[in-house]
């Protein structure tokens, strides 16, 4: 990687990062190698999605998105090697950044399915939230899963998410309809103090 994140946060296990364009090649081995894994629960991709050409557009205008509070996307990898060299095994989104009275955002997230089962995603997504309520002044999060998406709702549960709600066909996916369960987490009263193991 030849320039520095303006997003670096770090866990026990991982470290989160808004990825550089020369990145490019890391994040398409994730999303290939996850290709089955997640496809049936993510929106449609542009036809290019699949490409180098296309994550390295991505991760410059993501760099950009950030730049103007529109959204925040890092990518997940494991502590131990360097930064420039770690596989990414996940991803988190804070998209549709609302300011004003709102200070609100969708929480979006995706786990490599070889490394499900052992806490990472919670690990992330309590940095990740950390981040949304404290460095960046966000006052509401929103997430939303599939109702079979038992794994998902348990993370979210773990973080203090409160479901609010079921959503007929909210969003498109493989072509079809679906329905979501509706979460939301509020900021804490202090930071860094909220609800779930």
């Amino acid at each position: 990687m030849t320039d520095k994140s303006p997003v670096l946060l770090t866990t026990e296990r991982l470290h989160l990062m808004l990825l550089p364009p020369d990145s490019a090649e890391r994040v398409l081995a994730y999303h290939v190698a996850n290709k089955d894994h997640l496809g049936p629960v993510s929106p449609a991709r542009p036809a290019t999605f699949f490409s180098t050409a296309y994550w390295r557009t991505r991760l410059a205008q993501d760099r950009e998105d950030f730049r103007y509070d529109v959204s925040l996307r890092v990518f997940i990898l494991p502590k131990g090697p360097s930064l420039a060299l770690a596989p990414v095994i996940g991803n988190a989104t804070l998209a549709h950044i609302r300011r004003g009275p709102l200070q609100a955002a969708d929480l979006g997230y995706g786990l490599d399915h070889r490394h499900e089962g052992k806490g990472l995603m919670t690990e992330a997504l309590r940095a990740f939230c950390d981040f949304a309520f404290g460095a960046m002044g966000l006052h509401r999060l929103q997430a939303n899963h599939l109702p079979e998406n038992l794994r998902s709702a348990a993370v979210l549960r773990r973080l203090g998410f409160i479901p609010e709600g079921y959503a007929r066909d909210f969003l498109l996916i493989n072509g079809q309809w679906r329905d979501h369960v509706l979460t939301s987490l509020v900021a804490p009263a202090e930071p860094g103090v909220r609800g779930g193991p």
